[in-house]
Parts: C-alpha cells; structure tokens; sequence
C-alpha cells in the first residue's frame, strides 16, 4: 500500500492574524481610519457644500504651483487619472480651471486657476484651515502632531 504523505497547507495572512475570539471590529486600523475619514469629510462638507475634498485639493495645488499638466498634477494631489479627469471636467465646466498652453512644451496642455477659481482659493483657504482644525479638535496640540507625524509615515 502507498502512503501518501500530506503536505502542511501554508497558512493564509488571515490565519496568523489574531484569533478568531480577539477579533473586534471597532479595534481594527481599516475601521478607524474610515470612520475618521467620515468625520473629516462630514466636517468638508460642512465649510465647502460645493466642492469636493479632491476638487479643492486640485484648486490648492494649482494655486500653489501656478500651472501644471494633468498628469504631475495628479500625482502631486495623489488621484488617478480616470479620477482626475473628471475631477478637472467638472472645475473647468464650473469655470475654475482652464486649459493653457504649456510655456516649456509647445506639445503639453497645462492647467490653471482661472480669476474666478483663484478668488475661491483665497475666499475658502481659511475654511480649509478650519476643517483640520475641527477634525483634529479632539486631540491635544501635541497630540496633532504626533497623529499626523505618523499617519504621514504611514504613506
């Protein structure tokens, strides 16, 4: 008779994770970090009712860079391109955004704030600065810092 000799399975990432009795929910980073992320876009929307946290991104990074070309834009405001297209279809159907000809390469397309986009950067930089503040508000000074020290380790 042939004895067949049995293999170990390798166990899955979720196997050596925590026992199935210690698993709850709430204590999960995936949990957290999307309720703090409900938080802090409940408390966007509540200073930008018209804009969306990526649209503002990319009107604050155009207004910081001066004009730019869809593609380094962004992947300095960290969207994909299908996401970002849309995103700047919709700024330039509103009149924020405008398409100029890029001044290094006749080839290449940049984008920039249009009069109308740049005077809301400046109206709602304040509010974009209250929206941190109001989504950190329940941490300590010192604590701010260390959340965002780490959460930007993270990335």
């Amino acid at each position: 008779m042939e004895t067949r000799e049995t293999s170990k399975q390798p166990h899955s990432p979720i196997s050596n994770a925590m026992p199935e009795a210690n698993y709850v929910l709430e204590d999960q980073v995936g949990y957290i970090l999307r309720r703090v992320h409900q938080r802090a876009g409940s408390i966007f929307q509540e200073h930008f009712p018209d804009l969306t946290p990526t649209q503002w991104a990319t009107l604050a990074k155009l207004r910081d860079n001066g004009p730019l070309s869809q593609n380094l834009l962004g992947r300095m405001t960290a969207m994909d391109a299908a996401t970002m297209q849309g995103v700047v279809r919709r700024l330039m159907e509103r009149g924020l955004v405008a398409r100029t000809d890029d001044p290094t390469d006749r080839r290449r397309l940049s984008l920039c704030l249009t009069d109308v986009g740049a005077e809301m950067v400046r109206t709602f930089s304040g509010a974009a600065l209250a929206v941190s503040r109001e989504t950190l508000s329940p941490l300590s000074p010192k604590e701010r810092d260390t959340f965002l020290k780490l959460l930007k380790k993270m990335i």
